[in-house]
């Protein structure tokens, strides 16, 4: 009997320890990769804002006009950067274009076909709550009133949060023009996060609605 229970101790111990290290990894390793690809995708976003920029000074002065928004890039590619200043000013990440498995392990990504920063309709990203950095592991402590910003290359997009609901995954009309009535033409301006519920689950969606604020012009340097 004592060898027996001797040989569950050292099994249990060394489940304990396969588990700890998967553990780490999906937090850490996992996020490693993201941090790398974000570096990657900033040098995307940046490039595509100077030639956003060069564009709007070379029209400047002509009657060449400059379109109001520009195409959405490529799946995969940089699309806009998304802050939240409750988060802390450490908190940016550059969102990518698709929502797509490989797209949401460089970070949060905006679904393709969705509004555009400050354009009527519904603009929305999703992003891993835990894995791969975990962009919106703290989207659970969004409220009312809070701030979301979001960079283009000349403006930055103000939106206040005004809900956040918890439901299952089938419930993809959340991301619809009008969240949860597929088929209204939208009025407003609307952001919309989606992460998964609860923590290290596919359960359910967390989804935090905000609309549009208010807009500034922004700087290279901002």
């Amino acid at each position: 009997m004592r060898t027996v229970l001797r040989t569950m101790a050292e099994l249990s111990l060394t489940a304990g320890l396969v588990l700890a290290l998967f553990v780490g990894y999906l937090s850490w390793g996992t996020g490693e990769y993201t941090h790398r690809q974000q570096g990657d995708l900033h040098d995307d976003l940046e490039q595509q804002w100077n030639t956003a920029r060069a564009r709007k000074l070379a029209a400047a002065g002509t009657r060449q006009r400059v379109a109001a928004a520009a195409p959405a890039p490529s799946e995969g590619r940089a699309y806009a950067r998304l802050r939240v200043p409750k988060f802390g000013s450490s908190y940016q990440y550059t969102v990518v274009e698709g929502v797509g498995v490989a797209d949401l392990r460089k970070g949060p990504g905006h679904y393709p076909g969705s509004a555009g920063p400050g354009e009527v309709g519904n603009m929305a990203i999703a992003g891993h709550r835990t894995t791969y950095g975990g962009p919106f592991e703290r989207n659970g402590e969004l409220a009312r009133g809070d701030e979301i910003l979001i960079d283009t290359a000349t403006m930055t997009y103000s939106y206040k949060v005004t809900n956040r609901i918890v439901v299952r995954p089938s419930r993809t009309d959340v991301t619809a023009p009008v969240p949860g009535r597929p088929g209204r033409r939208p009025r407003t301006a609307m952001l919309t996060l989606t992460t998964c519920h609860p923590k290290f689950s596919a359960a359910y969606r967390l989804v935090v609605f905000a609309e549009l604020a208010g807009r500034r012009a922004r700087t290279a340097a901002a």
